[in-house]
C-alpha cells in the first residue's frame, strides 16, 4: 500500500464496509491520534505500536543552497515505536 486510497480499500475489504464508511473510519482514527499527540499524549495501539511526541532541541545548520549558517528552532516531532507483534511479523522467516 502506498497511499490513502489503498488503505481505504483494505479497510473496506477487511471490515466489510463501504468505501465511504472506511474513509470516515480512517479519518476518525487519524484525527484521534493527531489530537492526542497535539495534547502531548502517548497513543498505544496493541499489535501495532506506540505513537508519542519527542522534542528536538534548537541547533545550528547549513543552508545547502547558499552554504550559509542558519539557526534551526526547537520543535516537537511525532515518533513511532513498533510493538512486539509488528516486529515479530516483520521478522518472521518465510517457509
Amino acid at each position: 500500500m502506498s497511499g490513502k486510497a489503498e488503505v481505504v480499500d483494505a479497510i473496506a475489504n477487511e471490515a466489510g464496509l463501504s468505501k465511504k464508511d472506511a474513509t470516515a473510519a480512517l479519518e476518525a482514527a487519524i484525527n484521534s491520534i493527531a489530537g492526542s499527540l497535539k495534547r502531548n499524549e502517548r497513543v498505544a495501539l496493541p499489535g501495532l505500536g506506540v505513537f508519542n511526541v519527542g522534542e528536538r532541541k534548537a541547533r545550528s545548520g547549513i543552508n545547502p543552497q547558499t552554504k550559509a549558517a542558519i539557526r534551526i528552532p526547537a520543535s516537537k516531532v511525532a515518533k513511532f515505536r513498533a510493538g512486539k507483534d509488528l516486529k515479530e511479523l516483520l521478522n518472521r522467516k518465510k517457509k
